[in-house]
């Protein structure tokens, strides 16, 4: 197994009191897999993300990938946040080669590979462009291509389009899956939009705030290209809708829909 969490519970202080966030968390993430985290505000997805990605420490369990632990965060797992992380006085360009002039690749070959990876999320011409003078929509193109121009193993995907506008967050949502696809790249996202979660994803997390961790896990049988309008689709957003205010009865069930 590729990502494997295994009884994790993370809690944070507040107010000299420690709070539990998630209790016990179990669950085992393939190469190659789109997981979906989904959950209403304040049920842990961000927090759980964080801590798969290592910018936060577990209290108890552990997370291994590749069979390795999570100490801290690493280059081969790169995170995408909803607030895009551009530094505003670089172009698209030298934003997209920032993780290369740390890997130590030479000027020329950083801008052959950041050239790849602008016009593979529709950049192109905007190279010389800085970060105020594009759109919220190509902002986050901006950073999916920095993100992938480091050939990361993992990408880790923090509601990465909840600020955008609902065309280009269906837009962005194509290009993600068609990009993810292409590249066979490891994607754990985290979203609150039931219908986005079955758009994208091989297998939705469901976290639960009252139970603290895993409520279930719902497994997507559609193909790999979605109709958002065909009657498949529609099915499986109903059954999600009716799985995600089911009362947990047993260690978290799985669905098929």
């Amino acid at each position: 197994m590729f990502i494997e969490i295994k009884d994790v519970s993370i809690s944070f202080e507040e107010n000299q009191e420690r709070v539990d966030v998630l209790e016990h968390v179990n669950l085992n993430i393939e190469k190659g897999e789109f997981v979906c985290i989904l959950g209403s505000s304040g049920c842990g997805k961000s927090t759980l993300l964080n801590v798969i990605a290592g910018f936060e420490k577990a209290d108890r369990g552990t997370i291994l990938i590749d069979g390795k632990p999570v100490e801290k965060p690493s280059s081969d797992y790169v995170t995408i946040f909803q607030n895009y992380g551009l530094l505003p006085w670089r172009t698209v360009q030298k934003n997209v080669e920032l993780g290369l002039e740390e890997k130590k690749i030479s000027p020329a070959e950083r801008k052959v590979i950041a050239q790849k990876y602008i016009d593979m999320v529709g950049l192109s011409g905007a190279e010389k462009k800085r970060p105020a003078q594009l759109s919220g929509g190509m902002k986050q193109r901006a950073a999916i291509a920095r993100a992938l121009a480091v050939s990361p193993e993992i990408l880790y995907m923090d509601e990465p389009f909840g600020a955008l506008d609902p065309i280009t967050r269906m837009k962005l949502q194509d290009d993600v899956l068609r990009i993810c696809k292409e590249e066979k790249k490891t994607i754990l996202f985290v979203t609150h939009d039931m219908e986005e979660a079955i758009y994208l994803s091989d297998r939705i997390v469901i976290l639960d705030s009252e139970i603290r961790g895993i409520k279930s896990v719902v497994n997507i049988k559609l193909p790999a290209f979605r109709d958002r309008t065909s009657d498949d689709f529609i099915a499986a957003r109903d059954k999600l809708f009716e799985v995600f205010h089911m009362k947990r009865e047993v260690e978290y069930p799985e669905y098929y829909i």
